[in-house]
Parts: structure tokens; sequence; C-alpha cells
């Protein structure tokens, strides 16, 4: 959440904060979150999502943690929310790359670690057991 902070958010959330919905009411003037975004992917986080947005608001899921989840339908339909999903990239490649060239972005912020190429598989397997601060590891050939 500190992290989120460094990299411009205004207000950072813990999930299993007992208030959050009061929290987010306030921030919004009693309307809700117009847009949220689930970086998860299970029941739980997907529920809350839907439990802090306004009618109308737009959920996006990168989280895939879980290979199915439930939609609370009434309230999807009900509340006219927008669901979308994303992965990865989608063409932006470039303009990205073009952002970091000219300082706009702050990889450095999220990078743990730049490591040779034959070095990739220890480097996953540390990332995979969920070493504590270790985000990002950019191989290099």
């Amino acid at each position: 959440m500190e992290l989120a902070k460094q990299l411009g958010a205004h207000e950072t959330f813990k999930p299993g904060d007992a208030s959050l919905k009061k929290k987010i009411a306030s921030l919004s003037e009693g309307r809700g979150a117009d847009l949220a975004i689930e970086v998860v992917g299970i029941n739980e986080t997907i529920s809350l999502a839907f439990e802090l947005m306004r009618k109308g608001a737009t959920l996006t899921v990168v989280g895939n943690l879980s290979p199915t989840v439930q939609l609370p339908l009434q309230k999807l339909v009900t509340r006219q929310i927008k669901v979308q999903g994303s992965c990865a990239i989608n063409g932006e490649y470039p303009a990205v790359l073009e952002l970091i060239s000219q300082g706009k972005l702050n990889v450095n912020a999220i990078l743990s670690a730049e490591a040779p190429l034959q070095e990739g598989p220890s480097w996953f397997q540390r990332l995979y057991k969920k070493e504590k601060d270790l985000m990002k590891v950019v191989l290099k050939p």
C-alpha cells in the first residue's frame, strides 16, 4: 500500500477493514466507487468490489488466482455494473516504453532485481515462494 501511494495513489485500503464501506461512501459523497480494480481473483474480493461500487460503475478484473469466481448476478444487473478483464498487454508496449524513456513511469519502484538470464529458474522459484519484498525481476540475456 505504501508503494501504491509512492506511485501516485491518493487512497489505499485494506480489504479486511470493517469500516471500508463507510470510508468509500465518505470519499464518494455516498455514491460508491466509480471504478474498482480487483487484483486477486477470488470470490471474497470480487464480492467486496461489488459492495463498494456505485450504480453504473466499472469493475476491472486483473487477478485470476481462481479459475472461476461467483458473480453477484442481481447486483451486476440491477446496479448496471460493467465488468471487464485485463491481462498484461493490449498493444501498448510502444507507448509504455516511451513513457519509461521519458522518466514518466517509475519502474524502479517495483523492480526488485536485474539478473542474468541463466539465473531465471532460481528467480522464478523465489517469486513462486513469495519471498518477502520480491516483486519484479528483469532477466538479461
